[in-house]
C-alpha cells in the first residue's frame, strides 16, 4: 500500500512517501480502507521523536481516520465490510496497563489502509463528510473536553483564545460561542483574524502587530479592579504562558490543553495567587464526547473548518503547511 512514512525520527526531509506492507489483521481488530486523515501536531511530534514514547518504525502518523471497513478480524461482529467509520484514536485500558495512540505509538492513517480495534469504531451518519468527520476526533474532541468538560465555559463569559486559527483553536472558539460566551480570538495575520470573526469571534487580536496582554488590559481594565477574562486558553506554552497569566480575572480560569510553542515556559506566580485563579489542564477527550462531537456535525449544529484538501502523494505538502503553520482550520489527506 502507498503510505507517508518515516524510517529514522528526525525533521521533515526524514519523511517518505511509497510503499509499504499492508497491515495484518487480528483477532478482535479490523482492517480500515481510510478516506480522510486530518493531520494535527501530534504527527510532527511522533515524527521528531519524544522522550519516554516509543514510536514504531518504520512510523506512520495519522490519528484522525474517518474510512470504511475493508476486512473484519476474526470475532467480530457487529459491523460489516463497507460501512463507514471513524476511529476513536487511543485504546487505553487501566485494568491492564494498556495504552497506544494511533498515528503515534503504533502505525496510522497517514495511509490506504490501517488497523484499529472493533471496539476503536463508531458509525458515521450517511449525512456527514468524510472530510468533516476526520476534523473531528484530536481536535474538536480535545477542545470539547477541554471547553465543556473541564473548562465549564458559560453563557456571558469573556474568552479569550490564543492560537485560534488553527484545529483545536477553531474548534474552542465554536464551542464557546456555542455555550454563549463572548469570545475574543487571537491569530498571526490580518487574514486569519478576519476568518475568525467569519466564525464568530466578537473581537480578534493580531498578535504580530498588537501585544494581547496590553490590549486585554486597555479593554477590559486591571486586574484589581475587575479587568481581564473569565477563561484565557492557551495550548501554546513558551513566550506566551505568563502573559495569559496575566489576562485571568480574578477568580477567572486558565485552560491548556498542549504547549506547541515550548513545554517549559516562564511563568509569573504573583499573579496566580493574586486573581485567584484555577488552572486547568486538560488531557485527551473520551469516546462519548467523541460521539457527542460527531452527533453535533450530523444534527447540523456544528461545521468543522477545512484548511486544505491534500491528496495522499502530497502528503509531505501537507505536513509542511502544518509546521509552517501555513494554514486555518484542520488540514485533510486523502488516499
Amino acid at each position: 500500500m502507498k503510505a507517508i512514512y518515516f524510517e529514522e525520527h528526525g525533521h521533515i526531509g526524514v519523511l517518505r512517501y511509497g510503499e509499504v506492507p499492508e497491515p495484518a489483521v487480528p483477532a478482535g481488530w479490523v482492517k480500515l480502507k481510510v478516506r480522510a486523515c486530518a493531520l494535527n501536531y501530534l504527527d510532527i511530534f511522533a515524527r521528531r521523536g519524544m522522550p519516554g514514547i516509543k514510536v514504531e518504525l518504520p512510523g506512520i502518523t495519522g490519528g484522525d481516520c474517518a474510512a470504511e471497513i475493508a476486512e473484519l478480524g476474526e470475532g467480530v461482529s457487529g459491523w460489516r465490510v463497507g460501512q463507514r467509520v471513524l476511529a476513536y484514536p487511543p485504546h487505553i485500558d487501566w485494568s491492564k496497563g494498556e495504552f497506544d495512540l494511533l498515528g503515534e505509538t503504533r502505525n496510522g492513517a497517514l495511509a490506504e489502509y490501517c488497523i484499529v480495534r472493533a471496539s476503536q469504531l463508531m458509525p458515521i451518519p450517511d449525512n456527514v463528510a468524510d472530510e468533516d468527520a476526520a476534523s473531528l476526533p484530536c481536535a474538536y474532541g480535545t477542545a470539547y473536553h477541554m471547553m465543556y468538560t473541564r473548562g465549564q465555559v458559560k453563557a456571558g463569559e469573556k474568552v479569550l483564545i490564543l492560537g485560534a486559527s488553527g484545529g483545536v483553536g477553531n474548534a474552542a472558539l465554536l464551542f464557546a460561542k456555542m455555550a454563549g460566551a463572548y469570545v475574543i480570538a487571537a491569530a498571526g495575520s490580518p487574514e486569519k483574524c478576519a476568518r475568525l470573526r467569519e466564525l464568530g469571534a466578537d473581537e480578534t487580536i493580531d498578535y504580530t502587530a498588537t501585544d494581547f496582554e496590553k490590549y486585554i488590559r486597555e479593554t477590559t481594565g486591571s486586574l484589581l479592579r475587575g479587568g481581564g477574562c473569565d477563561v484565557v486558553v492557551n495550548f501554546t506554552g513558551g513566550e506566551t504562558w505568563a502573559k495569559s497569566l496575566r489576562c485571568v480575572k480574578r477568580h477567572g480560569r486558565l485552560l491548556t490543553c498542549g504547549g506547541t510553542a515550548g513545554y517549559f515556559p516562564p511563568t509569573d506566580i504573583r499573579y496566580i495567587f493574586t486573581a485567584e485563579m484555577d488552572i486547568k489542564g486538560s488531557t485527551g477527550w473520551s469516546f462519548e464526547e467523541q460521539q457527542a462531537v460527531l452527533d453535533l456535525v450530523a444534527s447540523g449544529k456544528l461545521k468543522p473548518v477545512i484548511g486544505g484538501v491534500y491528496p495522499l502523494e502530497r502528503g509531505i505538502d501537507a505536513v509542511r503547511a502544518l509546521e509552517s503553520r501555513d494554514f486555518f482550520g484542520k488540514i485533510i489527506v486523502k488516499p
